[in-house]
């Protein structure tokens, strides 16, 4: 999640919707510009008891955060406080029971993504050490109970913590106990926007079934491959989902605007305070009748902040987000930016995925995303195959896309190999949720503990 800073530049008022539409259009680039946007959660733990450490505590994420210094991070304060990390790789930011997330840099190649990635983990466990803490790769928290965790000292996520419960079940879990992989992509126009949005639409129940790793809810099975999808299901419904409008024909910026501006507000960010705006509308914030501001005009600070609060399987801002997959391990962290950029980031890959998925329906669509989490690569697809199926076709389109960039290591290597873990997946027929589910009804003889095992 997004992380604000302070600036002292005064920021100009919103007046026109051209201003609403600008976002997106500045975020066309020319290919040779298209950069590659990874980024990754993981769960911190005490090496002893393995319990979620505190913000504030010996040893505890602040502790973490201040030793990243060594490695030239710099803080990004909030009232006083350290909440994220800024530096060349990026911004290492807190999810609110202290989830440490790299937002990587904008790289050209996956072998830069690699490359950052291994250095990122390299630190925090360098650091982990030394405060009495490991980092588990999951979907979500095996065992942990919502009481049971922290809450990070961020004012957003006081402010979303009291509104989620209005709006859905599940939303305190999504934000407390889950951990996910995205990708950030580039466009060169509205229409190339479109394709790669409709595109990576229709595939996220890939992506969904390929990185499946949630299968445990405080210390059990829940009977889910994929829990942390199935969380999204019952969150907030104004603000998440398959995007029904984006399949529209003439789907572009202005309709994307359109949906921003009925996904109602969390805050405003004001002086260095976020002020409570849960359930508002931005359209009367643009009217300036904000009952929390009355007579006051959003700036375009105001609009990014806002574009950052819908939570659907895809997001434009000025670039698209690829947001299905869950948390996983170092060697799945490279493989979910080499599935998209395979078939995204060439021409002839995002025109053969396109003609997988155009046809379907968008019941077909939905049906697919709720089968998902819980059956993986068992979902039927639409036309009458499975998923495991299915993903090995498009597996092989990525791969050819990849080839086609041709984008090579110093040992001569493409990018191709990064997609080496998947095809392990699709070979085996197995998510990483089942092999988790196979150790816990066999070697670990039900004992959810082990699954420290198995941390970065």
């Amino acid at each position: 999640m997004s992380t604000r800073k302070a600036s002292d530049t005064p920021e100009p008022r919103i007046e026109s919707r051209d201003q609403l539409v600008a976002p997106m259009q500045r975020g066309e680039k020319p290919v040779e510009r298209w950069r590659i946007g990874t980024e990754h959660e993981k769960l911190v733990y005490k090496l002893d008891d393995h319990r979620a450490p505190s913000y504030d505590e010996p040893g505890g994420i602040r502790d973490i955060l201040h030793a990243m210094q060594r490695f030239g991070w710099e803080p990004v304060l909030e009232n006083g406080q350290t909440i994220a990390m800024s530096g060349a790789d990026g911004t290492i930011s807190l999810e609110p029971a202290g989830q440490l997330e790299l937002s990587g840099a904008a790289l050209e190649t996956l072998h830069q993504t690699c490359a950052e990635t291994g250095r990122h983990l390299d630190q925090v466990k360098t650091v982990g050490k030394e405060c009495g803490v490991g980092f588990l790769g999951l979907g979500m928290w095996p065992d942990k109970t919502r009481e049971e965790l922290p809450v990070m000292p961020k004012q957003r996520y006081e402010i979303m913590m009291r509104h989620m419960p209005r709006v859905g079940t599940l939303g305190l879990d999504m934000m407390l106990r889950t951990c996910t992989i995205q990708v950030n992509l580039d466009y060169s126009s509205e229409t190339d926007m479109a394709q790669k949005f409709r595109t990576g639409l229709a595939l996220q129940p890939l992506a969904t079934a390929l990185f499946a790793n949630s299968p445990f809810t405080e210390g059990k099975p829940n009977g889910f491959l994929s829990y942390r999808s199935h969380i999204w299901s019952d969150t907030d419904p104004h603000r998440t989902g398959m995007l029904p409008f984006v399949f529209d024909e003439g789907f572009g910026y202005e309709h994307y605007v359109d949906y921003m501006l009925d996904v109602p507000m969390y805050f405003v960010y004001r002086d260095g305070t976020y002020i409570d705006a849960a359930g508002l509308s931005f359209r009367d914030f643009l009217k300036g009748e904000l009952s929390v501001l009355p007579g006051e005009l959003p700036t375009e600070a105001d609009w990014q902040d806002h574009l950052s609060t819908a939570f659907p399987e895809v997001r434009l801002k000025s670039f698209l987000e690829m947001r299905g997959a869950d948390g996983g391990p170092w060697n799945r962290i490279c493989a979910l930016p080499a599935l998209w950029v395979g078939l995204l980031y060439d021409q002839s890959a995002l025109d053969a995925a396109w003609d997988l998925v155009k046809d379907w329906s968008m019941e077909e669509r939905e049906e697919l995303r709720m089968a998902v989490p819980k059956l993986a690569l068992d979902a039927p697809v639409p036309g009458g195959r499975t998923m495991r199926e299915f993903a090995a076709e498009v597996l092989d389109i990525a791969h050819a896309g990849l080839v086609a960039r041709d984008r090579r290591n110093s040992m001569g290597d493409n990018e191709s190999g990064f997609l080496n873990p998947l095809r392990e997946i699709v070979d085996s027929g197995k998510v990483p949720a089942q092999r988790l589910l196979d150790l816990y009804h066999g070697e670990w003889g039900g004992d959810i503990s082990r699954v420290y095992e198995h941390s970065f």
